[in-house]
Order: C-alpha cells, then sequence, then structure tokens
C-alpha cells in the first residue's frame, strides 16, 4: 500500500523529483536529494538581511532515532538574528560544520523515521521543541537533560534548523500539533512557551504559585505574553512592563493585573559604583520603579518573581524589586551580557538569581497540553512568507515587530490553512 493511499494520509498525485519548488509537494514519505534553505555562512556574519542567503543544499540523512520533518511554517526567534550575527558565539564554533540553517520552531509532517522511531510515523502532524541531547548520561536518565553535557539548542547549536524545506530532529523533539491552530499559528509558539514554563514553573521551590505576583519583562513579546498567560493558568498576578505605550492593551487582553511603561523611570543600564551620588540617584529612580508595583499590587507587596530577559539594561532594577527570599530567573541577555547588581540585597534579603535555558521534554510536553486544550493563545502577530525572512529577523533585531510571535510559511502556500489537505487545495488555486 502507497503511503498517500494508507488510512488517515492525503492522496494525492505528485511527481518524484531531485529538486521542489517552495510551496510544492513532493508524493508522500519521498526524500528529494536536494533541497532550498536560507544559509548562513562564517564569512556573511552580520546582519540578517545579508548573513541569510537560499541555497539549495542536499536534504538531510536522518539516523535510527531521528526523523525527517517536512516544514508547513517556521517560527522566528532570536536566536535566528544571534546566528546571523555570531554573537554571543558563532553556531559555527559549535558544530564546525560549512554552513548553518537557524529556525527553532516548526509545524510540519513527518516524512521519514529512523528505524528505531516508535512513537511517530509519517503523515502525522507536529510541533518541535529545540532540546537536543544524546540521551545516555545520568542527567537524560533520572536527572534533568537540560544539564546534560551533551544539551544542544537544534537550529542554534546544530545547523539543521527550520528555515528548510525538510529539518532532522530527534524523535523526542516531536509533540502533538493542536488541529484547532493553522501551520503558521502552530509554527510559532513552543521556543517561547516551553522556554516560559520553565522559568515560572521548573526551578523549585520556587515554582510560581496561586496568588504568587510576577514581574514580566517585555510583556508584549513572544516570552511575556505566555509568561502573562502562564501567570494566569496558576492562579498567580503578572505586571507587564513595556516600553511603548501603544502596547498597554495587548498586554492587559494578555490578562496582566498591571502595566508599568519603563521610559517613565530613568533607571536602565549598568548599575552605577555603589554609594557614588551616581548610584543614589539611581536607586531613587529605581525605588520610584518599586513604587509603581506597589500602586499595582498594593503597598509593601513586592514581587515574588522576576521574568528576566533584557539583561544589562533591567537586571539591576531586578534584583532591587524581587523580594525577600524571592528569585530572578533569566533566560537570555537581549539588551546586553554584562549585568550589575547590588550584592548585598542578594546576601542580606536571601535572593535567588537563577538562570534558565529552554525545556526539557516533559516541561514542553506540559506546556504543549495546555495550547492543544486551548488554554492559551499562540499570540501570532505577524506572518512572513518564504522570501522575508531577513526581513522578519531584521524585525526582530531593530525591535520593529508587532506584540507577540512571528511566523514564516514555508511548504504552506498561504495563511489559514490546518490541514494537509487545505494546503493540497489551495496549491491548486
Amino acid at each position: 500500500m502507497a503511503l498517500d493511499e494508507q488510512p488517515g494520509i492525503a492522496s494525492y498525485d505528485a511527481p518524484e523529483k531531485e529538486l521542489y519548488e517552495i510551496g510544492e509537494m513532493p508524493p508522500m514519505g519521498f526524500v528529494p536529494k536536494k533541497m532550498y534553505a536560507w544559509a548562513i555562512r562564517r564569512e556573511r556574519h552580520g546582519e540578517p538581511d545579508t548573513s541569510f542567503q537560499v541555497e539549495v543544499v542536499d536534504t538531510w540523512e536522518i539516523d535510527s532515532h531521528e526523523v525527517l520533518v517536512l516544514v508547513m511554517a517556521a517560527g522566528v526567534n532570536y536566536n535566528g538574528v544571534w546566528a546571523g550575527l555570531g554573537v554571543p558565539i558563532s553556531p559555527f564554533d559549535v558544530h564546525k560544520q560549512p554552513y548553518h540553517v537557524a529556525g527553532s520552531d516548526c509545524s510540519g509532517i513527518v516524512w521519514k523515521v529512523g528505524d528505531k522511531v516508535k512513537r511517530w510515523k509519517v503523515g502525522d502532524e507536529v510541533v518541535i521543541h529545540c532540546n537536543q541531547d544524546d540521551g545516555d548520561d545520568e542527567e537524560c536518565n533520572g536527572g534533568d537533560p537540560m544539564f546534560s553535557p551533551t544539551q544542544r539548542i537544534w537550529g542554534y547549536e546544530t545547523h539543521d534548523g527550520s528555515f528548510s524545506q525538510f529539518t532532522r530532529v530527534q524523535s523526542q523533539q516531536l509533540m502533538p500539533r493542536p488541529k484547532h491552530l493553522t501551520w503558521e499559528e502552530s509554527a510559532c509558539y513552543t521556543l517561547t512557551l516551553a522556554t516560559a514554563y520553565r522559568m515560572l514553573f521548573g526551578h523549585e521551590p520556587h515554582e510560581l504559585k496561586p496568588g504568587q505576583n510576577v514581574l514580566v519583562w517585555g510583556a508584549s513579546g513572544g516570552l511575556g505574553s505566555y509568561a502573562i498567560q502562564l501567570a494566569n493558568t496558576a492562579g498567580a498576578n503578572a505586571i507587564g512592563v513595556i516600553s511603548d505605550e501603544s502596547k498597554r492593551q495587548f498586554v492587559m487582553d494578555q490578562g496582566a493585573k498591571g502595566v508599568i511603561n519603563r521610559k517613565e523611570f530613568n533607571c536602565w543600564g549598568q548599575m552605577p559604583t555603589v554609594n557614588t551620588p551616581e548610584y543614589n540617584d539611581w536607586l531613587k529612580e529605581a525605588r520610584k520603579f518599586g513604587k509603581a508595583i506597589w500602586d499595582i499590587l498594593g503597598k509593601g507587596v513586592s514581587v515574588d518573581m522576576v521574568f528576566e530577559h533584557p539583561g544589562e539594561a533591567t537586571f539591576p532594577v531586578s534584583t532591587l524589586v524581587v523580594k525577600k527570599g524571592g528569585m530572578v530567573v533569566i533566560c537570555a541577555g537581549t539588551s546586553g551580557f554584562n549585568c550589575t547588581f547590588d550584592v548585598r540585597y542578594m546576601w542580606m534579603h536571601q535572593k535567588r538569581l537563577q538562570g534558565s535555558h529552554f525545556a526539557n521534554l516533559k516541561q514542553a510536553s506540559s506546556a504543549n497540553k495546555l495550547m492543544i486544550e486551548r488554554r492559551l493563545d499562540p499570540c501570532m502577530s505577524e506572518v512572513f512568507a518564504w522570501d522575508q525572512i531577513p526581513q522578519a529577523h531584521m524585525m526582530m533585531l531593530r525591535n520593529e515587530h508587532k506584540p507577540g510571535n512571528m511566523s514564516v510559511l514555508v511548504q504552506a502556500p498561504t495563511t489559514g490553512l490546518r490541514t494537509l489537505e487545505d494546503a493540497l487545495e489551495a496549491r491548486k488555486g
């Protein structure tokens, strides 16, 4: 029985070719020798409009525990910007390959499976979480795979990401796709949602609990919008921080208890030297920001947790305003990596500073289940065509993108499609 004649798999006629155009569907399960990909090369490191270029490359070969996925749509994340720039590290220094295909989010169709893959079959519709590991050490077997010495991020520390017609992943990276979402909606959320989930619930004993309060930086972005929704799901209160007043209503619509515009304060960047006049000025301004939190929560009520990712610009204030015994959890440094803070407040108030990096499969699956159950919104803001992938990353680099998450179409021929049958029909039109 041909693959496209199996129950539950769409039946369609398509020729077998060495290379298919973007949006052109090969026969189900047929793997062409070549594919189109947006490739980065070391000599092109720079802003995305120069570092990303379309190339024809060999389609990935898969190992016994790997899966080849036909990419219907892909998500845009800041690690694509970093991969293009080559900072904070060049991905070539990690994977040692001649070219790099970025992209750490996607929705797609399982196209080929390794001979030891049991949980997935050709034709399954999936989303992909971006953590990989070799699976054979203590942390992967009883511990936390995110602490494995082999832990790596697909599409950033590996060269086979989602900005290509096919992507190669470990079978444990696959999760069911929410069928009520479009291909592009399904593609935009996994990285930011799972990252936010681990930040809020993955660092015991400081898991966010009902009735607690969390300060969320970048509340209108992909990470921030999920942090607010997840806080609501847990029965906690989120205060969103924005830098543009036009984003206030979006953040409130996600369920924030209140919103603070950081442009109304002047305490950003590296902290001045302690006990100087400049430090005293900074401290007064930072305490004004703390009072803005109290204005929302009540006098004397500080946040239990700060959801950090800007880094250098905000970290000193984060460590000051979090409550005694509270936690600042950070997953990135989009404003810079030189984080400063007054250590006296950390040790005397017994505050916790916690780094956080994506999520393990258990956490990613728990977050994905909330999306499947329609308890979260993907917050997709913009969708770009295949040839606009560099433009989308330039917007992210310049902070010119709309609130929420961005997607790009790959094999999906247009927006608004929810099934393979939809895609095949749209291709005819």
